[in-house]
């Protein structure tokens, strides 16, 4: 006897929230979409897990990747304001050795 067909990944929540809902029971769903108890088992733990780490997390703060991003954009922010100082001396400097420039009237 083979394995039984894989269910797709977008059709696993449905399964499971049926059975959160109590639609129908873990054992009517295996029956139904021909897979173990076991399997709708561990989804729905899985399901509920994933769904209490997102919402720890979304009580937490920023993610890394989003600190991350803002320490680059403060870096760069920096790195911009430096450079546009030091282009202000260097025009300032051609400024005193060749004279007012034409373009600054």
């Amino acid at each position: 006897m083979g394995r039984p067909p894989s269910i797709p990944a977008e059709k696993k929540p449905r399964i499971v929230l049926s059975v959160l809902a109590g639609e129908m029971s873990i054992a009517e769903a295996a029956r139904k979409e021909k897979v173990s108890e076991q399997s709708i088992g561990r989804w729905k733990a899985e399901f509920v897990e994933a769904g209490k780490t997102a919402l720890v997390a979304g009580r937490s703060g920023p993610s890394s990747r989003e600190e991350q991003l803002e320490a680059e954009v403060a870096e760069l922010t920096q790195a911009l304001g430096e450079a546009h100082l030091e282009a202000r001396v260097w025009k300032k400097s051609a400024e005193g050795r060749l004279g007012p420039s034409r373009t600054s009237r």
